[in-house]
């Protein structure tokens, strides 16, 4: 597995070696102690969701009950963007993004003290993640997408996002922050 650090410290690249013939294809996605040894998990949960093209979900964090997140798409490409939100952070307000896809395999980890959202690039584009810690409505938290501060260079124009995600704080405003 070829592993990128980002210049962000505690987000990682995974690139995991993928076997291709002309059957198909075979990829571990996920092995224990291997991630362990990176700082990656534990995992309580894994979750799975589809959007269409143009459809953008996020920033989310949760605080308290932090999330780390592996994350991978193996379906259609997006666009994932993870906002560090950690106040005593030198990186406070930057963010790394990268293109996953089932062509490229990779994977993203995101780990407690990051904002994180992704832009659907293809229809159908199905995006799986394990986290660290059980989803909790109650330490829900987000923040703009759109966030002049941020400046995200978003892939594709006018992008679909639910009201509550349009509703979001900017940055500077959010509460709860880590």
């Amino acid at each position: 597995m070829n592993v990128i650090r980002p210049e962000i410290e505690g987000l990682l690249i995974l690139e995991p070696k993928i076997f291709r013939d002309d059957r198909g294809f075979f990829v571990e996605t996920f092995q224990h102690s291997r991630y362990a040894a990176l700082g990656v998990g534990p995992f309580v949960q894994d979750n799975w969701s589809r959007s269409k093209k143009g459809v953008l979900r996020g920033l989310h964090f949760q605080q308290p009950k932090p999330q780390g997140k592996l994350v991978m798409v193996t379906r259609g490409a997006a666009w994932d963007v993870a906002v560090d939100i950690r106040r005593a952070s030198p990186t406070f307000g930057k963010h790394v993004a990268v293109e996953l896809s089932e062509s490229n395999g990779r994977q993203f980890w995101i780990p407690a003290g990051f904002a994180h959202g992704f832009l659907a690039l293809t229809d159908d584009t199905d995006f799986l993640y394990k986290v660290t810690e059980p989803y909790a409505p109650e330490a829900e938290g987000a923040i703009r997408w759109d966030d002049p501060a941020l400046a995200i260079s978003w892939p594709l124009p006018n992008p679909l996002v639910s009201g509550k995600d349009q509703q979001a704080p900017l940055l500077k405003d959010a509460p709860r922050l880590f």
